[in-house]
């Protein structure tokens, strides 16, 4: 092959290459496009259930990464309120990321309003703990920095517990123990998981005794919270 052959050769094989670069940027970009618009959509909030479900179209979302109180527990109605603030009767954009819907066949999302993710908006105001029903995703580290900033600012289900036993009770998996010099009255006491899954103590613990409890963690990362009866955080986090 001679040389002006071996020059053309090279060119069309660079055009070749050239045309399949540009047509593949054209594809993943398309891919792209279309992942994206896949994982969002648009929703009409038409009602509120409670602090991490609400109703679009027929349709109940149920808020990703957060959990709220349940009806008659400390601050439900608060929680239910602040949200029903932030996003009833508007405009959001739904993100779907990991699995869409839950036990219930409720679709899961983060909601975001405006700028806002009104999911990590609920933990920074003391409103919901973190809730990481299908693992980890894209915004658990930012649902995590909210937390920390909720038990900074000392407010709502971060504000912690003025009982005189708060500073030595200690909760270890399935059992919670008063190292105080006194007796604990912890009638009323909660622990809960992430999720729903809740036991309440009864009675007195005495000095050095410890207690049994039993809590069913499924869908959860391990967080306990602990709680007096006012709702006070007595204690929180991976035991």
């Amino acid at each position: 092959m001679n040389h002006h052959k071996k020059k053309n050769l090279t060119i069309l094989l660079l055009l070749i290459l050239f045309f399949l670069i540009i047509n593949y940027n054209t594809f993943d970009n398309s891919l792209k496009n279309f992942l994206i618009s896949q994982s969002k959509q648009t929703a009409f909030v038409e009602r509120v259930i409670d602090g991490d479900t609400v109703v679009s179209n027929g349709t109940s979302i149920r808020l990703l990464g957060i959990n709220t109180p349940e009806r008659g527990e400390f601050l439900y109605e608060e929680a239910k309120t602040f949200l029903e603030d932030l996003i009833l009767n508007k405009q959001v954009t739904l993100e779907f990321v990991g699995k869409r819907q839950d036990k219930y066949f409720r679709t899961l999302a983060y909601i975001q309003s405006g700028n806002e993710n009104i999911n990590v908006k609920m933990i920074e105001n003391g409103f919901a703990n973190p809730y990481f029903y299908s693992g980890k995703d894209k915004y658990s580290q930012s649902i995590e920095k909210a937390w920390e900033a909720c038990i900074t600012k000392k407010i709502n289900l971060c504000q912690p517990s003025q009982h005189p036993c708060s500073s030595c009770i200690n909760i270890n998996p399935n059992l919670i123990t008063n190292t105080c010099n006194f007796a604990c009255d912890i009638n009323n006491w909660t622990i809960k998981g992430e999720g729903r899954a809740k036991f309440v103590f009864n009675g007195t613990l005495y000095i050095r005794e410890s207690r049994e409890f039993d809590l069913d963690l499924t869908n959860s990362e391990g967080n306990l919270y602990l709680r007096d009866e006012e709702g006070g955080l007595i204690e929180y986090g991976k035991i």
